[in-house]
């Protein structure tokens, strides 16, 4: 059994520090045992105070705006008080006090929760992982200054009408530059990293409710674009003047017959390259995005291709001449529309390639394909498989051949009968 809480506040004027005939008033908070005393940050006159009722006497202005004072600061911290017993927090007259101030947990604000995520997760996320969340940080600021009026919030303000209101702004958003507004998925990215946040402050106790609680998350699925193979031998096939054109069409293709994203290829080094368990040369390396480890034999294609550029890489710590990812893109999208390729192409569609076209497509089981892209959960891979349209056309092509053949053997033996 809890035994009961002893809670108490009087106000007395600091004698010691009396000047003039006035002195500073303070409350003093007593909470069981402890005591802890707080300024009113004002001056009242010495003989004007009546002791026993803790207030002034007479009707001056003074002691008229005094007295308010008294009330208001008195009801203040009896809220405070009667807020922590209810949120079943430590009671004691430090927390007591913090609470009037401010300054505890439950009046953290908005931009306190996004100074500790960059503070505390700079050096755990990836980069990439923590432009994304300043990106969300910047829209957040535009939406309390043009929607909220404010330049900041607390955390406990943050609800569902929140939510929904700052869903509401990055839908049609319009930026003094004429940026297009975040796409659907767009949004629900922000949102997810919101979400994020918020779930840390919960974690942290700054909030006692999850504000997403009653809000759902809801993203489009997107096509993946790959090349078929039809597609690939173009590509392989491709030929320019432009060295920027051919380094990159050969780094894609690489990635093409490896699954690797741009930043693993950009860092393979020699040490990456080992002899498997078959006596083939294996790729072991590290996902940079998940730090997952991933082993992908080294098929002839992308050998060739390692083999071409080991004269012109021996003096670099690397092994492919990889351009940053927005020229690569740029050259990728040049060598598709010289070679009338209308899919939107992207160094990660050769990711996509290898999972569909030279994988799954040619009977490589999915689960197999899943630790070659080194992914967590083999739900991720089965995106692939779901449009690997033509593996299917095939393989039931195959079947009805098969069912077919039967039929005849059982009516040719039928009739020796």
């Amino acid at each position: 059994m809890n035994s009961p809480v002893t809670f108490g506040i009087t106000f007395i004027p600091k004698s010691r520090k009396a000047k003039n005939g006035t002195a500073p008033l303070y409350a003093r908070i007593t909470v069981n045992s402890e005591r802890i005393e707080l300024s009113l940050q004002r001056r009242i006159t010495l003989d004007l105070w009546d002791e026993r009722k803790s207030r002034l006497r007479g009707s001056s202005t003074e002691s008229i705006q005094v007295n308010r004072s008294i009330d208001r600061v008195y009801n203040q911290l009896y809220e405070s008080f009667r807020q922590l017993q209810n949120e079943n927090k430590v009671l004691s007259a430090s927390s007591v006090k913090a609470r009037y101030l401010g300054v505890d947990d439950a009046s953290k604000k908005l931009s306190d929760l996004l100074d500790y995520h960059t503070l505390n997760m700079t050096n755990v996320l990836k980069p990439g992982t923590m432009k994304n969340y300043r990106t969300t940080e910047k829209y957040l600021h535009e939406f309390l200054d043009r929607t909220v009026k404010s330049a900041d919030i607390y955390l406990k303000q943050i609800n569902y009408g929140f939510i929904i209101d700052f869903e509401h702004f990055l839908r049609t958003y319009r930026s003094k530059s004429h940026r297009p507004a975040p796409s659907n998925n767009g949004v629900m990215k922000h949102l997810e990293r919101l979400k994020k946040l918020l779930n840390l402050a919960q974690k942290l106790e700054w909030i006692q409710k999850d504000p997403f609680s009653k809000f759902s998350l809801k993203f489009t699925k997107v096509e993946r674009h790959f090349l078929d193979m039809e597609e690939l031998e173009k590509v392989i096939g491709f030929q320019s003047n432009r060295m920027a054109l051919e380094q990159t069409r050969d780094i894609f293709v690489f990635a093409c017959y490896t699954g690797l994203s741009w930043i693993d290829v950009k860092k393979l080094r020699e040490d990456h390259i080992v002899q498997g368990i078959d006596g083939h040369k294996w790729i072991y390396t590290a996902r940079e995005k998940t730090d997952k480890p991933v082993k992908i034999p080294i098929l002839p294609k992308a050998q060739e291709i390692l083999e071409r550029y080991s004269v012109k890489m021996r003096h670099i710590d690397l092994l492919l001449p990889v351009y940053s990812n927005q020229k690569t893109n740029k050259y990728i999208k040049e060598i598709a529309e010289q070679l009338d390729i209308a899919k939107k192409l992207t160094f990660h569609v050769a990711r996509h390639t290898f999972a569909t076209t030279v994988t799954l497509s040619n009977g490589v089981p999915i689960e197999t394909v899943s630790k070659l892209l080194g992914h967590s959960k083999l739900s991720t891979t089965q995106i692939y498989a779901r449009v690997v349209e033509r593996k299917v056309s095939e393989d039931m092509e195959m079947l009805r051949e098969k069912l077919a053949s039967e039929k005849s053997n059982k009516s040719v033996l039928k009739k020796r009968d």
